[in-house]
């Protein structure tokens, strides 16, 4: 797994590598279809590792809502003694409320939003100044637009619970399927869309943010690649053997202990996949 492969870039010569210029790395590209399906299935893997801890903030979230402090009994007092409640409840399976909810939400939002932010590469509209930040933003509102039902379908099913440890309103939903049947039938298409106008402006700025960030993050490891290390392996391997496994995780705070795993796991899974796709297609 190595880090001196530029980023996958779009959908210019789709069975093919373009000829890289002098200093330059090779760029991969895939068809659309295959760039939807990678971007998904990158994300999905993500999200089977970090849905413990979507259902752990989503009980936070909802605990003692629109109810003054004090006046409500605190089932849930932070991360770690919200996980063995949930477990102890529902058992280790509560963990992974939502899932499937959850997996539907992450291969839309992000199958959209990684294939658009690839053709906005192919375009040559990330190599305009602020240009992945603008294509990053794009990418975060159509996705978060095409994924909103999942969305709010995966939040109902989290918040489930037995009624000793429940918060919020309960939906008692009995799956995916019925949920979507249950909005559709009591709120109509539109319905299925509710809480879209907060979620647009959100995953904008954290697409944006994350999508440019790591162009710019390959791009230093391509133009000093070999300085300190000889991949990714060797990266993770000599950063937690000398400095500890914590090291790993410098500067990063609790507000990113869910997203911050979720979109190095992401990215990492969307462009490892492409690479190999890429390496197994056909001339």
């Amino acid at each position: 797994m190595s880090c001196q492969v530029a980023p996958a870039s779009g959908w210019a010569g789709m069975s093919h590598a373009m000829e890289p210029s002098p200093g330059h790395a090779a760029v991969v590209s895939v068809s659309p279809p295959v760039d939807f399906l990678l971007g998904a299935t990158a994300c999905c893997m993500a999200c089977v590792f970090t849905n413990p801890l979507e259902v752990v903030k989503t009980r936070l979230q909802l605990q003692g809502e629109l109810r003054s402090r004090g006046t409500y009994p605190r089932h849930y007092r932070g991360v770690l003694q919200a996980m063995v409640a949930v477990s102890q409840a529902d058992g280790l399976r509560g963990l992974q409320k939502g899932l499937t909810a959850g997996l539907l939400y992450q291969g839309l939002m992000n199958g959209v939003r990684f294939c658009f932010y690839s053709h906005a590469e192919d375009v040559g509209l990330t190599q305009q100044p602020g240009g992945t930040i603008v294509a990053g933003a794009m990418a975060g509102a159509l996705g978060a637009f095409v994924g909103s039902p999942a969305y709010l379908v995966k939040t109902h099913l989290q918040a489930q619970t037995v009624a000793a440890i429940a918060v919020g309103h309960q939906h008692n939903h009995q799956s995916v399927s019925s949920a979507f049947e249950s909005i559709y039938k009591k709120q109509g298409l539109l319905g299925l869309w509710r809480g879209v106008n907060g979620a647009v402006p959100r995953v904008m700025v954290g697409s944006a943010v994350q999508l440019a960030s790591f162009a710019s993050a390959k791009e230093w490891v391509r133009k000093h690649k070999g300085k300190h290390y000889r991949g990714f392996v060797d990266c993770f391997v000599q950063v937690s053997g000398k400095e500890g496994v914590l090291a790993l995780y410098k500067g990063l705070g609790p507000a990113y202990l869910r997203l911050g795993p979720h979109t190095i796991l992401s990215l990492l899974f969307w462009d490892e996949l492409r690479k190999f796709t890429y390496q197994h297609q056909g001339p």
